[in-house]
């Protein structure tokens, strides 16, 4: 039985859907960074407080100094699925943000492509976006940089400047995640293309772009919203970040045998494509290479631009089989992840047991904690010394931090003096660990494959020395 070509691209933008999120709803590794607790936890207060935060409410290092809550709506949404529910409901919402990405880019193939094409180059871009795959804003983003790149695509190959209904997308977007700056770049990009392959374009792809700043200014914090990505980028200690580190140049990578697959295939095939979307596509690499964080946006937006370069010829697909196929597909998958029980044992980033044997009356004490660990103790209602929120802490809290893993033993004795720190939580390897055990008056509360829990001796007759001694 022979499966006609529309039904085939139809089938693949199911079979894409479905398996991201399957992957999305039941790997384990989406829940495995440190920052979901912190967003659900800001997501919390602020459904608590019927406010948008403005100011540090959970840290004791920086206590009620400015910090915007940039992502904001995705907090606000990841925080309402938690709530209804639980760890279940988390993996449910980021799933479908999963599961539209991957449809709206197989559907945005299958219109240009056949169904092996479209299949082979929507597994490749997948593949490339497993390490991001984690229950964070930027996924809750990623439709949205699907969407908007597709219709955008779509656009130039009609020859007409952007839909306006495009624009509330930039609008929600800039409110979810600073990724929103990618969609300024994809739509000046495609705009300059336009004018230099007819100037009668400029006038509707002008007003486009206006419309796109409007949209983006619509947030909180106005224009200090549309800065705030540029800023965070230009700190230089987030080099000490793992997911604001240089990718790796290696095979394991995938990003790297797939880019060189992808600029074969090309060569061989003499594709062509015009200078300006090989700049975008060069600029996308660099931005992958150099920050490991940009690697989903390049497996997103390039498969997109390219879409029609490497096609044998326009085809179309209708949307409303794909659609039903993957509405039911994704109903069963989502009803089964609903109702299978998940809860949370302890991880790299969450000392769940170590936690738990600390007495509440330390708890409540300034605490040396991990940086790994600022999320799980914020969600746990302890105030850490650091977490990931770089841009609160800033520059001089970050370096002072990266000297005290060195370790920088000047640097620990005086912090430990200047915050009066009376406990740490921080993971085995790390170098702090040793540094204390070596120091009169620290002694360990407890450790595991996970966590060491160090506290600091207190003098005779101090009130949480006595707790302590008769804790139960």
């Amino acid at each position: 039985m022979t499966i006609p070509r529309n039904d085939a691209r139809s089938v693949t933008t199911t079979l894409a859907a479905a398996i991201a999120f399957a992957v999305t709803a039941f790997v384990p590794q989406v829940l495995s960074d440190g920052d979901t607790f912190l967003h659900i936890a800001a997501g919390m207060r602020m459904l608590a407080d019927h406010a948008i935060l403005f100011r540090d409410p959970f840290s004791y290092t920086f206590a009620g100094a400015r910090w915007d809550a940039h992502e904001w709506l995705a907090e606000i949404a990841m925080a309402l699925a938690f709530k209804s529910g639980g760890w279940s409901g988390l993996l449910f919402l980021f799933a479908c943000a999963a599961g539209l990405s991957a449809g709206i880019l197989a559907h945005a193939l299958g219109k240009r492509m056949n169904w092996r094409m479209q299949a082979m180059i929507a597994l490749l871009a997948m593949g490339c976006m497993t390490g991001s795959l984690l229950a964070r804003p930027h996924l809750l983003a990623l439709p949205l940089l699907a969407l908007w790149t597709a219709v955008l695509v779509g656009a130039r190959a009609q020859k007409r400047t952007p839909p306006v209904w495009l624009l509330p997308v930039m609008c929600i977007w800039a409110n979810i995640h600073g990724s929103f700056l990618v969609g300024f770049a994809v739509a000046g990009g495609l705009g300059l293309e336009a004018v230099i392959e007819d100037r009668r374009a400029w006038r509707g792809w002008a007003l486009f772009g206006a419309g796109t700043l409007a949209a983006a200014l619509a947030n909180p914090h106005f224009i200090g919203g549309v800065i705030f990505p540029f800023s965070l980028m230009a700190t230089p200690a987030l080099a000490n970040v793992g997911e604001w580190q240089a990718t790796g140049v290696s095979l394991f990578q995938p990003i790297v045998p797939v880019s060189l697959l992808a600029v074969y295939w090309m060569a061989t095939r003499r594709v062509r494509i015009s200078p300006v979307r090989a700049a975008m596509l060069a600029a996308l690499l660099a931005m992958a290479l150099m920050h490991a964080r940009h690697q989903i946006v390049f497996a997103m937006v390039a498969p997109l631009l390219l879409a029609q370069p490497l096609a044998n010829g326009e085809v179309r697909m209708a949307a409303r089989p794909a659609l039903a196929m993957a509405a039911m597909l994704l109903a069963v998958l989502g009803a089964a992840r609903l109702a299978l029980p998940l809860t949370r044992g302890d991880a790299a980033v969450a000392p769940i047991t170590a936690l738990a044997h600390v007495p509440a009356s330390l708890r409540a004490a300034p605490v040396l904690n991990d940086y790994s660990f600022g999320g799980y103790l914020i969600f746990a209602g302890v105030k850490p010394f650091i977490d990931s929120r770089a841009e609160l802490y800033g520059e001089a809290a970050l370096e002072r931090y990266a000297a005290l893993i060195r370790p920088d033993a000047k640097t620990l004795t005086a912090t430990l003096a200047r915050y009066d720190i009376r406990w740490s939580i921080l993971s085995p390897s790390s170098p702090m660990v040793g540094e204390l055990d070596a120091r009169p008056g620290w002694h360990r509360l407890y450790a595991d494959r996970f966590a060491v829990v160090q506290i600091r001796d207190s003098a005779p007759g101090d009130k949480l020395s006595e707790l302590l001694r008769h804790r139960p």
